[in-house]
């Protein structure tokens, strides 16, 4: 992980705090005109009840109702700004967050903590605009507040100091009781939550092997666990949350009745013993709305912090040199590679070269690290130690959306997007038809996508809807040449091919060399081997053998490979 200095999050909060100076302003604003209602009182009771004059109560009703409305409209602002902010906020941070949360599956494998990271993203600008943030924004206004009751009273100052210090102590109480239930009951919301996506994705094997009880009690152990830290920590937060309340209303009663006790020894007037009570409600509601809001409080502590730590994954520069388009030379110069994950290296000093339209087999038995160097290959699984250099350049010194059309890749575990099949051959890409054909006519799926209802615009998910495995891996072989790149890495192409299929597999790849594309296969069958120009074999991580097609084969004894008898090449 990169030690930034600069917290990415913070400081986009730190770009956005005009909007919450002056929401605060708004909050100043609106927090003064709510001593209007109770000065109203008080000078109705003491001026025009005892005066008897109704042009002053028609006077005072006036001014009254002109406040409160300018309250409404201060009101009103300060939402505007807050969630001018919060939208703001979200915008700028919405492709850093999507970026780091790749690079964080990337590296450390774990799709489930990416996979929260947009979640926390909404969920933490969710909070900007709500009670919570407002009664940060309302609490220092309770020193007003009691500073108002001081100049009524004395007593009244002092048993709203009183009053406020144990409604503080509550608010601790309810942090320590409730925080560490919380943010388990959290962890375990999300575990279940992950879990339940996954087996989702996996819902036709469950159906098929009926696992689906199996499946569901596991399932449901995890739910019950956060449900039960859930209903802990809420009931521990609810019982305080009474308490506060109950001691509230308390309060402003035992002050109304220390009022009427002034009142009956002539130190204050009625209108004080009754403003003094609505005052050290106004004064404590803040802290009332925080102890109610605690939860979410705790929730957006753990969302700032995970947004944090993502957010510190180093993702691609802005304004790095556009490197010349790659004419497919490839080195592997001892390369090292320790999967996601995982403290044992996957590959152990794998070195070899491809000069640009050559064809590379690679071979070997299961967990030999065939896909593992394709992925590395890619710049997918960052190396340890060694180089993938293409054109002379470090892989990573390239620009990814620059060097992505120049690459092609078809994983064994073939993942289509929710979209049109033309969308997924396009890469998302702007729709170029000339070149969507062209690939699927050279994949040979431009006649079976013709047969479909809606064509090339027949709607698909990651399942790949109503195509068959080979259908989908032949999709995918199109997305995969779509512009004729420079660079092809193919895992395993021909494993749901039918004879057909194999065909046109090996006359698209020769087609793609043909016009100068480097092409790498991983495989176990013979029939694509005809057309490589080198072998690589390996095992355990390491490379046995390479060389050229003939010699390798040559080399290799019946019993180390499947790989026996060769088709002659084309």
């Amino acid at each position: 992980m990169q030690n930034n200095a600069k917290n990415p999050l913070l400081e986009e909060l730190k770009s956005v705090r005009a909007y919450f100076f002056y929401s605060a302003l708004f909050s100043a604003s609106l927090n003064m005109l709510m001593l209007s209602p109770i000065l109203y009182m008080l000078l109705v009771y003491d001026r025009v009840i005892s005066s008897g004059s109704m042009e002053t109560l028609v006077m005072l009703t006036l001014l009254l109702f002109l406040l409160l409305t300018s309250s409404g409209g201060f009101e009103w602002a300060r939402s505007k700004l807050l969630i001018a902010a919060n939208v703001r906020t979200e915008k700028n941070l919405r492709n850093k967050v999507s970026k780091a949360a790749f690079q964080n599956a990337l590296l450390n494998g774990n799709e489930a903590r990416a996979n929260l990271a947009m979640s926390d993203l909404v969920n933490l600008r969710q909070f900007v605009v709500g009670n919570g943030i407002i009664s940060v924004m309302d609490a220092p206004w309770a020193v007003i507040y009691i500073g108002v009751m001081f100049m009524f009273h004395p007593f009244f100052g002092y048993a709203a100091i009183i009053a406020a210090i144990i409604m503080v102590l509550l608010a601790i109480l309810n942090q320590k009781l409730t925080a560490e239930g919380l943010a388990k009951a959290n962890s375990l919301s999300r575990s279940a939550q992950t879990s339940f996506g996954s087996n989702l994705r996996n819902s036709e094997v469950i159906h098929g092997m009926g696992m689906s009880e199996n499946i569901q009690s596991r399932d449901n152990i995890l739910f019950d666990s956060a449900a039960d830290e859930q209903a802990r920590a809420s009931i521990a937060a609810s019982k305080l949350q009474a308490i506060s309340k109950s001691f509230r209303m308390l309060a402003q009663s035992f002050l109304l009745g220390l009022g009427a006790y002034l009142a009956l020894n002539q130190e204050i007037s009625p209108g004080m013993m009754i403003a003094g009570s609505l005052l050290l409600g106004r004064a404590l509601a803040p802290i009332d709305m925080m102890v109610a809001s605690w939860k979410l409080f705790v929730d957006a502590k753990g969302q700032y912090t995970r947004l944090s730590e993502i957010l510190q994954f180093p993702t691609q520069s802005a304004g790095r040199l556009k490197l010349p388009r790659p004419e497919g030379n490839l080195s592997v110069e001892q390369l090292v590679v320790i999967p996601p994950g995982s403290n044992s290296a996957c590959l152990k000093g794998i070195s070899f070269e491809l000069t640009a339209g050559e064809a590379l087999g690679i071979i070997g038995p299961s967990a030999a690290g065939k896909t593992s160097l394709a992925r590395s290959i890619l710049g997918v699984w960052p190396a340890r130690a060694g180089l993938v250099r293409l054109d002379g350049a470090d892989i990573n010194q390239w620009d990814r959306d620059d060097l992505g059309p120049h690459l092609g890749y078809l994983p064994q575990d073939i993942e289509l997007f929710p979209g049109t099949i033309a969308d997924n051959i396009s890469r998302f890409s702007r729709r170029d038809s000339e070149k969507i054909i062209e690939a699927s006519k050279t994949a040979g799926i431009h006649d079976m996508i013709l047969q479909l209802s809606a064509g090339y615009d027949t709607l698909i998910g990651s399942s790949g809807g109503a195509l068959s495995a080979g259908q989908k891996q032949r999709v995918g072989l199109a997305r995969a040449i779509y512009d004729n790149p420079k660079l092809i890495i193919l895992d395993e192409p021909n494993s749901n091919l039918d004879d057909q299929g194999e065909r046109d597999l090996l006359s698209a790849l020769r087609k793609l060399k043909e016009s100068g594309s480097t092409i790498i296969v991983v495989t176990h069958r013979t029939s694509i081997l005809s057309l490589v120009d080198k072998l690589l074999m390996m095992k355990g991580g390491l490379v046995t053998n390479f060389g050229t097609r003939d010699a390798v084969l040559k080399d290799i004894s019946p019993d180390s490979s499947k790989v026996t008898k060769l088709p002659s090449k084309a």
